[in-house]
């Protein structure tokens, strides 16, 4: 179990603290939320989690088999719903791995992507489509 303390600190934002390393970081509530912009927003995070949940599975993988994904790097957008409760509809990832492998590394690098945690844990009506660009 990891512990997270969160202090509101008024004007839209919060001071998290991670427990077990003491690292800070401040979210703030967007622009178009009635909100200053000036941090990641509560959401950010999330888009923010899965992108760094999926290459952190694919490096793991990519250890365990010698494979060299270094400098592989994940952009994710972030759409949210226009209308309704306000929640995130879309979050578009593309990975661009420069490593040139092998068709079964591929799969495998796809493959556990795609089950990293964060991806398991997003409802399903969170459209996440992927793209993977290979070196």
């Amino acid at each position: 179990m990891v512990h997270i303390d969160i202090t509101y600190t008024g004007g839209l934002r919060c001071e998290a603290v991670h427990e077990p390393s003491g690292r800070e970081l401040t979210t703030d509530a967007p622009v178009d939320n009635h909100g200053r912009g000036e941090s990641f927003s509560p959401t950010d995070l999330v888009a923010t989690a899965l992108g760094t949940c999926m290459v952190t599975i694919m490096g793991i993988f990519a250890d365990r088999h010698d494979w060299n994904i270094e400098g592989t790097r994940v952009g994710v957008d972030k759409e949210m719903t226009a209308q309704g409760p306000r929640r995130i509809s879309r979050l578009s990832v593309t990975i661009d791995v420069p490593s040139a492998l092998d068709e079964n590394a591929r799969k495998t690098l796809e493959s556990a992507a795609h089950t990293c945690p964060v991806r398991l844990s997003l409802l399903p009506a969170i459209d996440v489509p992927v793209v993977f660009r290979w070196g």
